[in-house]
């Protein structure tokens, strides 16, 4: 009742209720702006993005209907600390759709956001299978042009959405009007046969795309880096990390419209540079965390503490945890039981410490969410409190419970009460251990002289590591030697003879051409390997970490024709004969690509090779421009010119390049 009354108030009274009720100090009535001066080496924008408005989109109506949300909003909906706890429901009259339709590509892929936000058929995906978990009489449907399911095993996933029982059209609806007695969304749209159509939906969720953050582009204007005409960072082709300023880097979608798993790669890969940048520096800098000594346990009768965490909605929306903290006290060997609403939380890690003090607990119980993420924190909070760190068990009441059992709160708590049981059963068995120290070896092992493994190899020469790279070919660089130029234009050869002069020029980087790895042995931070050189030598390397960059290649099905006509080529292939001016080329009247043969097929490749659609656009492009009056033809399943590659597939189009769509019940015949 005061949150609400709080929220009407249209000037704050200085109540503190706010305050009190936050309980972790995080909110200061009385801050100021505060500047702080800190020196560093580099900088690295993390800045991420704004997501499109869809009240700028007038014809589908969002903010003049209710029933229309955009993915954001629906996203908090679906959640359990969302505003309805996971239920799903219109917010016209609060009854639960049944049909449901997804717009793919709101405020991407159009005149004004000329890409592709790379991110939005995916967490469309996801919610269309949530809502059937949420509502299983639930009928989503999701307007799409593409499938975009380019990440690594994101076409499995999309076949399991279609088996779930999600519908897929092919269409861009172009209105959406609403009855105004009822509530129900018209949406009128037509079919790949020309066909116009108008269906009645419950609910409308817009799946509005990225753009990029205003705040950042000002700290990048502060900053002095680049923007591209779209507004996001401007970044270099072969390094997309780096901005226009040196030393300042950019990671995830303000570089370019990406979604998690990439961002998180680049955040990975951003660090090696930031470090290689920094090697001379490296350590002078740190500070080592002092603990108090440890409190010796040895002869004491097992006193156990449990913590049950709420973590928020996510437990506490399904099971009981006040029930749960109760059981988990009653239990033999337990001293102290208690439920918090964040473990995690800063104030919740220091009441751990001081019910350790306060009660002499020597064995601690925490059931929250997965020990993947978390049980490192609650690890170093037993050794903050004087307790051996492995003194520590934890049970996964969210993602092992209430994340599962969502629709059976009674079953969950019942289910919980176990889990922490088995797991102060387990805690009082635990006895402390301790970690010795290993001597490592400061040396690397890369395999693969392709330019990944190149840049791998270099970045661990840089940091000052000697490394050995291996190459089982009699020179690096790998595929992309057989690739002319890139979709930009630039010359892959060109790149690889600079990255290989600088590996050579390093004196901590050795290179091990038509070379084979014929033994490997050891563990993290110490392995021995054997390397089988050329003239049949075998050189023993010792070293702490191995890469492995070992590439793919060409695959080369007898499908379409393939190997039984001269003029059914593969996309490599063509790659040369474009290269080399191949006369085969300019006297062919007309030219086909044909996409996805053999992928995305359940008899051969299930999964999508990624790199096939901008290839093939990119060389259509090449044909027109070269020769505007050749017919150049293009048929696939899925067009994935993702992120900033639409504008090339826009350019094919202007350029008079024919697309055309197919599917695995109507492959084209090819016949020479």
């Amino acid at each position: 009742a005061e949150a609400k009354r709080c929220l009407n108030c249209a000037i704050c009274s200085e109540c503190m209720e706010c305050v009190r009720a936050c309980g972790v100090d995080a909110l200061v009535h009385d801050d100021v702006d505060k500047e702080y001066d800190v020196p560093v080496g580099a900088v690295v924008m993390a800045t991420g993005f704004d997501a499109y408005d869809p009240g700028e989109n007038s014809e589908y109506g969002y903010r003049r209907y209710p029933n229309i949300l955009g993915a954001l909003e629906y996203e908090r909906m679906l959640s359990a600390s969302g505003p309805t706890v996971g239920d799903v429901v219109r917010p016209s009259d609060g009854a639960h759709p049944e049909r449901i339709a997804f717009i793919q590509c709101v405020g991407s892929r159009d005149q004004d956001h000329e890409y592709c936000s790379s991110v939005c058929c995916m967490f469309a995906n996801k919610q269309a299978m949530l809502t059937i978990d949420h509502v299983p009489e639930a009928k989503p449907d999701v307007f799409l042009m593409d499938m975009r399911a380019q990440g690594k095993g994101f076409d499995a996933f999309y076949e399991r959405a279609q088996n779930m029982g999600v519908n897929f059209i092919r269409s861009r609806p172009s209105t959406i009007k609403e009855d105004p007695a009822t509530k129900d969304l018209l949406i009128t749209w037509e079919d790949e046969a020309g066909v116009l159509h108008t269906d009645k939906y419950d609910m409308v969720v817009l799946s509005v795309g990225l753009e990029p953050s205003r705040k950042a582009q000002e700290a990048a204007g502060k900053l002095g880096i680049a923007l591209n005409r779209h507004g996001f960072c401007e970044l270099q082709e072969y390094a997309p990390l780096q901005t226009s300023r040196e030393g300042v880097f950019v990671v995830g979608p303000f570089g370019e419209p990406k979604d998690i798993p990439e961002s998180v790669a680049q955040a990975s890969a951003t660090a090696s540079r930031v470090m290689t940048q920094l090697a001379d520096s490296r350590g002078t800098l740190t500070v080592d965390k002092e603990y108090p000594a440890e409190r010796e346990i040895a002869g004491e009768a097992p006193r156990v503490g449990v913590f049950v965490c709420s973590c928020g909605s996510n437990i506490a929306g399904v099971v009981d945890v006040a029930n749960v903290a109760d059981y988990a006290g009653s239990l033999p060997g337990v001293e102290y039981a208690t439920n918090t609403i964040y473990t995690c939380s800063s104030d919740s890690l220091q009441l751990i410490k001081e019910k350790i003090e306060e009660h002499q607990l020597n064995r601690v119980v925490v059931a929250s969410c997965t020990p993947r993420t978390h049980e490192p924190i609650f690890q170093d909070t037993l050794r903050e409190a004087g307790l051996n760190p492995y003194l520590f068990e934890m049970a996964n009441i969210r993602d092992q419970c209430s994340w599962v059992h969502g629709s059976c709160p009674d079953v969950a708590t019942d289910k919980a009460k176990d889990l922490i049981r088995m797991s102060v059963a387990r805690a009082m068995l635990l006895e402390p251990l301790y970690k010795i120290d290993v001597p490592l070896t400061h040396s690397a092992l890369v395999v693969g002289g392709g330019v990944g493994g190149m840049t791998a190899a270099l970045a661990l020469g840089d940091m000052g590591y000697e490394t050995h790279l291996v190459e089982r070919g009699d020179k690096l660089g790998g595929k992309v030697l057989e690739i002319d130029q890139t979709i930009k234009g630039s010359k892959p050869a060109e790149y690889v003879a600079q990255l290989e002069k600088k590996l050579i020029d390093n004196p901590q980087v050795m290179i091990h051409l038509e070379s084979e790895l014929a033994d490997f042995q050891g563990f993290i931070g110490n392995f021995n390997s054997v390397i089988k050189e050329s003239d049949g030598k075998r050189t023993p390397v010792e070293h702490g970490v191995t890469i492995l960059a070992t590439g793919a290649q060409e695959w080369r099905p007898e499908l379409f024709g393939l190997g039984h006509s001269p003029r059914i080529v593969t996309g490599l292939d063509m790659e040369k004969m474009l290269a080399d001016d191949d006369p085969k080329v300019k006297e062919a009247g007309a030219v086909g690509f044909l996409l996805c043969a053999g992928s995305l097929a359940p008899e051969n490749k299930t999964y999508c090779s990624r790199t096939c659609c901008q290839q093939s656009v990119k060389n259509a492009i090449r044909l027109k421009e070269a020769d505007p009056d050749r017919p150049v033809y293009v048929w696939y399943k899925e067009m994935r010119t993702y992120g900033f590659l639409e504008e090339y597939y826009t350019k094919a189009r202007e350029l008079g390049v024919i697309f055309a769509r197919y599917d695995n019940d109507s492959k084209p015949r090819v016949s020479a």
